[in-house]
């Protein structure tokens, strides 16, 4: 059996993070080798291990990835944009691998993560979910079967601490719908409606965020027609899903040469 893969996981304290370190120490095809999260974190110095609950990892969390990366690691982020950022210039200066789940990127940002991340090997999705993967596959081939008289739109929830709307995910679904029919994403979406907006266009792709409660995050595309209807959903019932994509990503982009890659490459669509 070959050497376990080791990873770095930056947000280690965080919800994701946790888990991922939870996930990654009962796979034994990975290790854990390092933790990582903001300066000044009450985190900083403790074991990555007793974060999750479990025992003691010998891990101790860091306030730099810069301190702890080396190029054999791959380096899983999900923080904030801002600091996703920076994670990602010492990992391409390190050479290391990288896994990016984070969302809410404005243009500028993602402008640089595309060229930054580009250096070294990188898998970058809005979400990490192996299932809105295949979602987005399906609602792709739904857009170009069905004739432009079915109408798409797309809803989503999230949990009430959800800083970014529409979610990531959402508006890669609306992008899936507007390449599939070959129109101009920017030109058709319309987020959200409010007021007397009239008669809806025929090319318009509505996106509406909703945020309530724990909400981890449903995602449905309706292609409304005459006299029926199709609804495409999915469903995270836990962050595990997001957390498990990671992991799988992450046992891919290892061995790649360098490049920005996305879950439709991981899963081989």
């Amino acid at each position: 059996m070959s050497e376990p893969l080791p990873v770095v996981v930056c947000g280690a304290a965080g919800r994701m993070g946790r888990l991922l370190v939870a996930l990654a120490r009962d796979d034994e095809r990975l290790r854990v080798a390092a933790a990582v999260e903001a300066p000044g974190h009450p985190a900083v110095g403790r074991d990555a291990g007793e974060l999750t609950g479990g025992g003691a990892l010998g891990v101790r969390v860091s306030d730099a990835l810069a301190a702890v990366c080396a190029r054999e690691h791959v380096v899983l982020d999900f923080t904030a944009p801002e600091a996703t950022l920076g994670h990602v210039r010492v990992a391409a200066e390190r050479g290391a691998s990288l896994v990016v789940g984070t969302t809410g990127f404005d243009a500028g940002q993602q402008r640089e993560l595309r060229t930054v991340a580009a250096r070294t090997r990188t898998v970058w999705a809005p979400n990490m979910s192996v299932g809105v993967t295949v979602l987005n596959e399906l609602v792709g081939a739904a857009a170009r079967l069905l004739d432009p008289s079915f109408e798409a739109e797309v809803l989503e929830i999230h949990h009430h601490a959800k800083r970014d709307a529409p979610s990531g995910t959402a508006l890669a679904l609306a992008r899936a719908v507007a390449a599939a029919r070959g129109q101009d994403f920017d030109k058709s979406a319309v987020l959200a409606r409010e007021g007397l907006v009239g008669a809806r266009r025929p090319d318009e792709i509505g996106v509406v965020a909703l945020r309530a409660g724990d909400a981890i995050g449903d995602h449905t595309v309706v292609f409304g027609g005459l006299g029926e209807r199709i609804e495409l959903t999915h469903r995270a019932q836990s962050r595990e899903c997001l957390a498990r994509g990671a992991l799988r990503a992450a046992l891919w982009v290892a061995a790649r040469p360098p490049g920005l890659y996305s879950m439709r490459d991981v899963l081989g669509l």
